[in-house]
């Protein structure tokens, strides 16, 4: 990709703080969006360009003036019943891609995840032709389609829009999942789910920053893009990697899958019924996410995108044990 202004959306998050900075050194120019002052003075010891607003209420047309490349890296990652992710994720999709369409951006990447496709059944190395559930897992599952959705129509309208969908990023930086699962160890509260050996597939954050630069490039607008690491590995092999590169042994216990669905399906319909009161120990949608197979077939990424892996997961687990020391 030539050099640019890239803007990407949800610049001090996981995701968007390394695509800034991977964008940054490829010579890119890069403006993040940020909802506060210290995230904006995150944003600019990294070398970007911060801007406040919100993308649910700030007028982004302006803020993207001079841009060229959009990236769209927000979102509500509430997992809970109830989330306002089925609300907030499509509107702000929807805002920031027409204020794209205002601005004159000429590509745009929305970064989508493999949820669209839950409803609490297996995934088994689906690929982008596999229908949205007519029944989504949770609200994270519904908003994410919607925007989706939202993002599709917006391709279909002229925009040049390309989407990804990933799975489980990890790697380098992670202030979301890895501090989540290694509090749930230390705390004892973590279990294996009929003993963890479904199939997951993931995405190393260093392959997603390459994959979006190549979707940049060469993704043709309105098309799905399904990317991960490779080959998959079961769900066990991976979290005891992850508990290893922070110098933690994984645990042994073990309940039943169906323990954990039907513990999820109570405690959902509980804070339905309890007008939100009542949350439960784990969602619907947490059991769809991490309680049984989900892996991704990435052939259209690597026939049309060129798409290979730069980061290995030997190499990956190597950079987060070396942040250890």
């Amino acid at each position: 990709m030539p050099e640019g202004h890239v803007f990407i959306i949800g610049a001090a998050g996981y995701v968007g703080r390394n695509l800034l900075r991977h964008h940054i050194a490829q010579g890119h120019r890069v403006t993040g969006l940020v909802r506060s002052a210290e995230a904006a003075d995150r944003v600019r010891s990294w070398g970007g360009e911060p801007v406040l607003g919100d993308m649910l209420s700030a007028d982004l047309v302006p803020l993207m003036a001079g841009a060229d490349t959009l990236i769209h890296a927000a979102a509500s990652v509430d997992h809970g019943p109830g989330s306002p992710a089925a609300s907030v994720n499509p509107e702000g999709t929807r805002r920031v891609l027409e204020a794209a369409r205002q601005a004159k951006v000429l590509k745009a990447v929305h970064i989508s995840t493999d949820s669209v496709l839950q409803d609490g059944r297996p995934l088994c190395n689906v690929d982008e032709t596999t229908p949205y559930p007519s029944r989504p897992a949770g609200p994270y599952s519904a908003g994410k389609a919607e925007a989706e959705k939202v993002a599709r129509c917006g391709a279909a309208s002229g925009q040049h829009v390309v989407i990804l969908r990933p799975r489980r990023i990890w790697g380098r930086d992670d202030t979301t999942a890895l501090p989540l699962l290694v509090e749930a160890v230390k705390s004892r509260k973590f279990a294996w789910i009929s003993g963890g050996g479904y199939r997951s597939s993931t995405l190393h954050i260093a392959n997603l920053c390459h994959v979006v630069g190549l979707a940049l490039e060469r993704g043709r607008s309105g098309e799905i893009y399904h990317v991960s690491d490779g080959p998959a590995r079961s769900f066990r092999e991976t979290v005891t990697g992850l508990l290893a590169s922070q110098g933690l042994d994984a645990p042994t216990k073990v309940v039943p899958r169906g323990l954990v669905r039907t513990v999820a399906q109570i405690g959902d319909g509980l804070h339905h019924v309890s007008g939100g009161r009542f949350r439960g120990p784990v969602s619907y949608q947490d059991y769809a996410t991490s309680a049984l197979e989900i892996t991704l077939d990435i052939r259209k990424a690597e026939r049309d995108l060129a798409y290979e892996p730069v980061m290995s997961w030997e190499d990956g687990l190597a950079e987060l044990h070396a942040g250890q020391s």
